[in-house]
């Protein structure tokens, strides 16, 4: 069995206990290092019978040094008031102690809300326009409940919408996987709902909000609640938009030309479900 015991940053001991002779571990003193042993030169040397200590290098914390320290006093206390049947430690025995002595305990808090989820607005919102990984922009027909996704040739880019970006916190008693944001259609009154459709799937679609003064301030389980979304940013251009009232439901774009754009599971393949904001 063996130990390790640091001595500076780049030094530790490696302490081996072995079970040579009838009396390993009696009138142990750790103070006394018994280095007339030719291996001493190497950096080895013998602590007492049963135990050596070699000297070599790996970073160790000074932490493994006080709970070896702990465990070594634990061996001599329990040598000295234990009834054993013999004059050895049983590997058993020397790990019980050791496990005893050395292992940590770790508290987990588990953090709750006393209250309803509370999602306040920032006061400074993002304008920019969406694309998908096909390069297809966001554009909108008057009169149309949703968005369509096309791709724009030749100096047309001004037809896709401008996305107003507005950014909330997150609610302090819980983790969330996202920047909760409410994407509404900039110079207008519109903006990205999910709601569950007829069908009983969750579906995207643009509602008129007449009193903006209700987006504020959000509660969870609101009925306000279908305008935000999770905003996920990897790297500069990677977003991805779940919805936070119908949770693994992402807003995505078909493969095809002048689809709707609606909402798909985390597992569809089939659609595009990552978006890069284009200022």
């Amino acid at each position: 069995m063996f130990f390790f015991i640091e001595m500076a940053d780049t030094d530790f001991l490696l302490l081996e206990c072995f079970s040579e002779g009838d009396s390993a571990f009696d009138e142990m003193d750790t103070d006394e290092l018994d280095c007339s042993d030719p291996l001493a030169v190497s950096g080895r040397c013998d602590l007492h019978k049963g135990l050596r200590i070699e000297i070599s290098e790996h970073p160790y914390s000074m932490r493994k040094v006080a709970n070896i320290v702990i465990a070594l006093q634990k061996l001599q206390k329990f040598r000295h008031t234990e009834k054993v049947q013999s004059m050895e430690f049983t590997e058993h025995e020397l790990f019980s102690i050791i496990m005893e002595s050395v292992v940590e305990e770790t508290v987990v808090m588990k953090v709750s809300c006393d209250s309803l989820k509370t999602y306040n607005k920032q006061d400074r919102d993002i304008q920019c326009t969406m694309c998908d990984n096909l390069k297809k922009k966001l554009v909108h027909n008057e009169g149309d409940p949703y968005l369509l996704a096309v791709t724009l040739k030749g100096g047309n880019d001004s037809q896709s919408v401008r996305i107003n970006l507005s950014a909330y916190t997150t609610p302090s008693c819980t983790a969330t996987k996202g920047q909760p944001v409410c994407l509404g259609i900039a110079n207008s009154n519109l903006y990205l709902s999910c709601i569950m459709s007829a069908s009983g799937t969750p579906q995207l679609s643009l509602e008129e909000v007449k009193d903006k003064e209700a987006l504020k301030t959000i509660y969870e389980n609101d009925d306000m609640e279908r305008f935000l979304f999770l905003r996920s940013v990897t790297g500069d251009s990677i977003n991805t938009f779940e919805s936070v009232k119908f949770s693994r439901w992402f807003i995505s774009t078909s493969k095809d030309e002048y689809k709707p754009v609606q909402m798909c599971t985390e597992q569809d393949t089939s659609r595009q479900k990552v978006f890069s904001l284009l200022a």
